[in-house]
Formats: structure tokens, sequence, C-alpha cells
């Protein structure tokens, strides 16, 4: 099997389209419908990606979303039939690592979920390689007060832990190995996403605006020593004196 996916959609028929074409490549998928116990299948299933609807019956996708951010450490790909880009936004900020908009192209989705499991492998891959394969490691990265562990993916500021769902420390570090660079829209969503941007999505935007504020610490001056927006190029991840131990 490709992965483990569990499905959380009131709707049977949309559920039941989504479950057959996964397993037809080679997916292990579970459909459950239900909001207010849908924490403790997921707790017992553990599955690599959490496709969630957000119109639930007992509690929202949304509030599922964020009340697993503490402990879920897969992926969350959120699905709505509203128009309103708001809800885009809204998951992202919960703690979302996708979006998809209602009626779902199969396709899309589908390539949407290997996107996600191939960066589950690159950071398992990334974790287990030998001290042979790694010519430089570096572990732990010091810019100022902020402190980055890759292995524990863990992040303080000011000596005070950061919590970050794992798309916003993904995107994180993909700023940060290339400090000094800018990255465009292309090259995050290439990077992160493995799809193209298409010129109109703002998802990443809202990601790396969540993103500032976490390192801001209150203090919005802050974060803006750590990533800037060049406009009409993209984002830079710029800090004098880093260290690496």
């Amino acid at each position: 099997m490709n992965g483990n996916i569990l499905i959380i959609e009131d709707d049977e028929r949309l559920a039941n389209l989504i479950v057959t074409y996964l397993s037809k490549h080679q997916y292990q998928v579970t459909w459950y419908a239900r909001g207010d116990s849908a924490e403790a299948e997921i707790a017992r299933l553990n599955p690599d990606i959490v496709i969630l609807d957000v119109m639930l019956p007992g509690k929202s996708g949304f509030d599922i979303c964020r009340d697993i951010q503490s402990w879920y450490e897969g992926y969350v790909l959120i699905m709505t039939a509203s128009e309103d880009n708001l809800d885009e936004i809204i998951g992202l900020e919960l703690g979302a690592d996708d979006y998809l908009a209602k009626p779902v192209e199969p396709r899309l989705l589908l390539a949407r979920v290997r996107a996600l499991l191939r960066r589950r492998q690159a950071d398992s891959g990334a974790m287990h390689k030998s001290p042979s394969e790694t010519v430089a490691p570096k572990n732990i990265l010091r810019y100022g007060q902020l402190l980055i562990n890759l292995d524990r993916h863990f992040v303080s500021l000011n000596q005070k832990e950061i919590n970050l769902t794992t798309a916003e420390f993904e995107l994180l570090c993909l700023l940060v190995r290339n400090a000094g660079t800018i990255l465009s829209r292309d090259d995050i969503y290439s990077q992160v996403r493995g799809i193209e941007f298409d010129g109109l999505d703002r998802s990443m935007d809202a990601r790396i605006s969540r993103l500032r504020r976490k390192l801001s610490n209150d203090d919005e001056s802050n974060s803006q020593q750590f990533i800037k927006t060049i406009r009409g190029k993209g984002y830079l991840f710029s800090y004098e004196g880093e260290t690496v131990v």
C-alpha cells in the first residue's frame, strides 16, 4: 500500500467515490462520517493523511483540525463546498497542510495526496541518513534568539518554544535552507507542495503570514529580520550572525 488515509466526510456518495478512486491507486482508505467522534478515530488509526470535510455532524472540520494539532503528526487536507476563499485561509490558519474546494476532481485529489506523502518520505529519508552520508550536518540553527532543531522539529524564540504545524515547520526549513536567496512562489509551491503555482492561489501567502506572526513574539518588527517580502519576486529568509551547531 502507498499510504494510509482517513476520510472524514458525511456525504456518502462523495466519500465512496474518493474511497474507490484512491483504493484503485493502492492506498488504504477508511471512511468516517461524524465530526464529534472523529478525533478518537484519528488517534486509533493514526493515518498518514486525514481528508477532512468542513461541515460535519457534531463538530466542524475546522474545530477538529485545530484540536488535533498538538498530537497528530500526519497531514490534514481540508475540503469545503464553500466558494469563499476565507474557508481556505481559516483552514490553513488552523494548521491544515492543504486545501481542496468541492466538487473534488479525483485526479487533483490524487496529485495532492501524492505530494503530501512525498514530503513525508523526504523528511523520513533526511532523518535516517547515516553520518557518512552527511558531509556537514546542520542539526541546530541559531539566528539571534531564534533556534531551530531540524532533527526534533523544535523551534524556540527568546528561549520560548514556538508551536508550529508540520506545514509551517517545513516552510520555515525551506526558507532557512535557502537563507539569503529569494524564493519565488513557484519555487515554494514546487518544493513544499509538489505542484506548480497557478498564479491565483494565495494559500502560501497566508501560511507565511501565520509563520511571521509566530516568529514575531508579539513584536512584528522582530519577525521582519527573519522573513522578508521582496515585492514582485518572492520571500527571503535573512539574518546576520547565523550560527550552526
